[in-house]
């Protein structure tokens, strides 16, 4: 049988506001079965079976019984990792929820306990499937700055950990992918406001390359903010994740003539990307990785790369209050 026609057997784990999400999507996809969902809570497993149709369960273990190839963990932080591990010793696909773990050596046990068993593990950086920022990756090939702001209202969820690994980690993965070098130094600072760690955080961090990226998250803002700026020697890209969108500033050929507005010859381009919904991208890509055997776009091993550096701010931001 061709194995483009095999209909793969979907859980999702973890019925909160994303795993809610990653279930509607696997409801539409044509080439999954969504199978069931676990939670701990009896009152969204019963939402879940109204919602979606499905068995719901209380543990793992049940979802297991059941029978299923791939799934999407989107439980709190620190269950990631015992609940990752238990389905890639059964032998199951993961994609887990960021951050990847709450430790390093967590993450560490994850990526090898995936190779160890053969079995894909993808992490949940979406913003690697926004549009605008597939869009940025064909147009940057040596940055030379980076500025990275996301700011957003006090939210609901997410504030078990510090907003560097909550919020902050998102560029991380995306600066880390585009520079492909070393950290040499950072700088780092943070303030708890509401939480008991930072909900304001600011990292500046400089590349073995040359780069400096300077990236700042906020959850206590009282507007929303998710852009990226990245500078190179011949033009400026500014980045907006909210509306998918990407502008190119670039100084037009030749001279400016004498008594001038140099900013006249400034050409702006907005770039053409695609809009679609990044979950839906990011589990498209899950679902063909595991289908076709091929590596995922967000590794387990870049994951453990975002966690890391992501640590290491924290660390520093500890060490300077």
């Amino acid at each position: 049988m061709n194995k483009e026609n095999i209909k793969l057997r979907v859980g999702v784990i973890g019925f909160g506001y994303l795993g809610y999400h990653h279930a509607r999507i696997y409801s539409n996809f044509e080439d999954v079965e969504l199978v069931g969902i676990v939670d701990i809570s009896e009152e969204r497993r019963k939402k879940a079976q109204n919602d979606f149709h499905v068995p719901a369960f209380s543990s793992v273990e049940e979802l297991l019984d059941k029978g299923v190839d791939i799934t999407s963990v989107a439980t709190p932080t620190l269950a990631h990792a015992c609940t990752t591990i238990s389905l890639l010793e059964a032998g199951v696909h993961v994609l887990v929820e960021k951050p990847i773990s709450t430790t390093v050596l967590e993450a560490k046990e994850m990526v090898e306990k995936a190779k160890s068993k053969g079995c894909i593990l993808q992490v949940g950086h979406v913003e690697r499937f926004n549009g605008a920022v597939r869009a940025l990756f064909n147009l940057i090939e040596y940055p030379r700055f980076i500025e990275c702001h996301r700011l957003s209202p006090f939210p609901g969820r997410g504030t078990d950990v510090s907003v560097v690994h909550d919020l902050m980690i998102h560029d991380i993965d995306i600066v880390l992918a585009l520079t492909k070098s070393s950290v040499v130094s950072m700088d780092a600072v943070g303030v708890p406001v509401f939480s008991s760690s930072e909900d304001i955080a600011n990292a500046r961090i400089h590349f073995q390359s040359g780069c400096v990226a300077n990236l700042t998250a906020s959850r206590v803002s009282m507007d929303r903010l998710r852009k990226i700026r990245i500078f190179s020697e011949r033009e400026y890209v500014s980045t907006d994740y909210s509306s998918q969108s990407l502008l190119i500033y670039r100084k037009k050929p030749g001279k400016i003539p004498p008594d001038s507005n140099p900013m006249e010859f400034i050409e702006i381009t907005p770039i053409q990307v695609s809009n679609e919904e990044p979950l839906k991208a990011e589990l498209r890509s899950f679902v063909a990785s595991v289908k076709n055997g091929i590596p995922p776009e967000v590794s387990g091993e870049d994951g453990l790369k975002a966690l890391e550096l992501s640590t290491q701010i924290v660390e520093q931001i500890w060490r300077g209050m």
